[in-house]
């Protein structure tokens, strides 16, 4: 009898589980039903940092048929995922606390919510810090001879990888704090491989990034940054 009552609350779990998911996929549909008129005034924002610094009589250009099309698309695409990102945390909070404790309650909000705000702070710095200087540095680097022109294609996939490199990163006084805090590890491990993780901060940032030493260096040394902040802000289960 236990065993059915048990197959039954798993049953009833994954209904449930696929009713959020279904319901930020609505979410996520509409915003993308939102963003698709706008999205080549939305391209253009995105593309201001490149646009702004193009020598005279360069331009951004269209290397296939389909691109004028398919990049403001892709585009409109992903800011629907990074707008619905509050969305899908509030589900996925619902969804965990009912089988949390009061105490743990207290601080899995807080952190859901920090989550957020740490992911849009990473695009953000993205955005206005590291992709100026990395686009001042290749374009100044050019040859006077070669006129820079870049593919609207090639530009949105080198943004969004910066853009999620960083708004993901930017997460790890999270993951840091939640390790901790639920007795995965504790501090005292955590300092023990502290070098070796700065030296898989620098390696990730080699394989998240473009490759150029500017970018690497703006994504590791956050990454560094954040981690202590993380363990800062952490404490041990047993406190």
């Amino acid at each position: 009898m236990m065993s059915h009552q048990n197959e039954m609350s798993y049953i009833e779990h994954l209904k449930e589980l696929r009713s959020r998911l279904i319901r930020i996929f609505v979410v996520i549909g509409v915003l993308l039903i939102c963003c698709l008129p706008f999205a080549n005034e939305i391209y253009f924002y995105i593309s201001s940092p490149l646009t702004s610094i193009l020598p005279e009589n360069s331009t951004m250009i269209a290397t296939e048929v389909t691109s004028p099309f398919i990049a403001p698309l892709r585009l409109g695409i992903y800011s629907a995922l990074i707008l619905a990102m509050p969305y899908a945390l509030i589900e996925l909070w619902g969804f965990i606390a009912p089988g949390l404790y009061k105490r743990e309650k207290s601080f899995v909000m807080p952190l859901l919510i920090s989550s957020a705000i740490l992911f849009y702070a990473g695009v953000a710095f993205a955005f206005y810090v590291v992709s100026p200087i990395i686009l001042n540095f290749f374009i100044a680097a050019a040859p006077d001879s070669i006129l820079v022109m870049t593919d609207i294609n090639k530009y949105l996939d080198f943004v969004l990888k910066l853009f999620f490199a960083f708004g993901f990163a930017f997460e790890i006084p999270v993951a840091t704090f939640l390790l901790i805090r639920t007795g995965v590890t504790n501090k005292a491990s955590v300092k023990k491989i502290r070098p070796y993780l700065i030296i898989v901060f620098f390696v990730l940032a080699m394989l998240l990034t473009p490759p150029d030493i500017f970018s690497q260096l703006f994504l590791a040394i956050p990454m560094w940054m954040l981690f202590e902040i993380g363990l800062l802000i952490s404490r041990d289960k047993k406190d």
